[in-house]
């Protein structure tokens, strides 16, 4: 699979990287087993990039991704993790977790203190049985923003000049945030989950434009939306949630227009977040060996010319957005 440099830092990396959310049980348990068929897929098919947090599965995600990786030769892949939560036991976690099935009896604390991450990469060190991790991002710091300049980037920019990780940034989704960090701190990457899609160009007026001119790489995920770009014919979700009706027809106009080309709107989600030259990886999650061997396929699909065509005067997409063929 084509890599490429991941903005400034020296990591090579996949165009496409398996995002782990849907290994740790997001919305319905996954078995140890699908979990390894899942990431064996993935790297069969020349993935070498994987994404995954103490959040996904309350550590479930990183042991599984773990137990894989540490079978493989530790410079033939990249990995990245996020701090900012803490797993600890919780005594209320007999009610179940509206997002993550089938977990550990522990829970996420927020901790963006320079201490806090500290324990955090230590923690995910034990639980993927690594001797290191490539990327770290400050996970979902909405309502900390403050705390994540004062203690979690002085850690990981200490982490990144000691060489203990090779590149640094956040992962959130939102964009207006992250474009508020290319201010302050100097990352070499962002995960932007869901926010540049077939149905959200939000990233396009403030984040892609700063990060093409400071070199700072675009991890993208939430290509399909949490699910609906996937299957709006479905109980469609949008952002982890029940999508509402404007969502739901919209993505059911996108996948009419697909159809009438031919073409997969799962193929057509891909190809256009990949042709933005902002981003350099896209991240596809899989809860299986199929879904994850179909959602490579669908980054190969062809897809004809006439398709894009009729995207652009569809007037669903942003005019900004560049299209795959386009001339930049």
């Amino acid at each position: 699979m084509h890599r490429v440099r991941l903005g400034r830092s020296s990591l090579d990396v996949t165009r496409l990287g398996l995002g782990t959310a849907p290994l740790g049980g997001l919305f319905e348990p996954v078995s140890d087993a699908d979990a390894e068929a899942t990431i064996a897929m993935a790297w069969s098919r020349g993935v070498r990039f994987f994404d995954t947090a103490p959040l996904y599965g309350f550590g479930l995600a990183e042991q599984r991704l773990g137990a894989f990786l540490r079978r493989q030769p530790r410079d033939g892949f990249v990995i990245s993790t996020k701090v900012g939560r803490l797993l600890r036991p919780d005594p209320s976690t007999s009610a179940e977790d509206p997002h993550y099935k089938g977990t550990p009896p522990l829970r996420p604390r927020f901790d963006y203190s320079y201490d806090g991450v500290m324990r955090s990469v230590e923690e995910s060190l034990v639980r993927l049985g690594l001797d290191r991790i490539d990327i770290l991002l400050v996970h979902d710091p909405d309502d900390h923003y403050d705390e994540a300049l004062a203690g979690a980037f002085r850690a990981l920019q200490r982490l990144r000049d000691d060489g203990s990780i090779k590149a640094i940034g956040a992962g959130m989704n939102q964009s207006e945030m992250l474009a508020r960090f290319t201010e302050a701190v100097p990352v070499d990457c962002f995960l932007l989950a869901g926010r540049y899609t077939l149905l959200d160009q939000g990233a396009l007026t403030a984040l892609f434009p700063v990060c093409q001119r400071q070199n700072i790489a675009i991890l993208l995920g939430g290509i399909y939306n949490s699910g609906i770009l996937a299957n709006p014919h479905g109980h469609a979700k949008f952002n982890y949630e029940d999508a509402d009706a404007a969502l739901v027809s919209r993505a059911r106009q996108l996948d009419a227009l697909c159809k009438e080309h031919g073409v997969n709107l799962k193929a057509a989600a891909i190809q256009f977040c990949l042709a933005h030259p902002a981003v350099t990886v896209g991240l596809q999650g899989a809860r299986n060996a199929q879904e994850a061997a179909d959602n490579l396929a669908m980054a190969e699909a062809v897809i004809p010319t006439a398709f894009w065509r009729a995207l652009r005067a569809s007037n669903l997409v942003d005019a900004r957005a560049p299209l795959p063929g386009e001339a930049p």
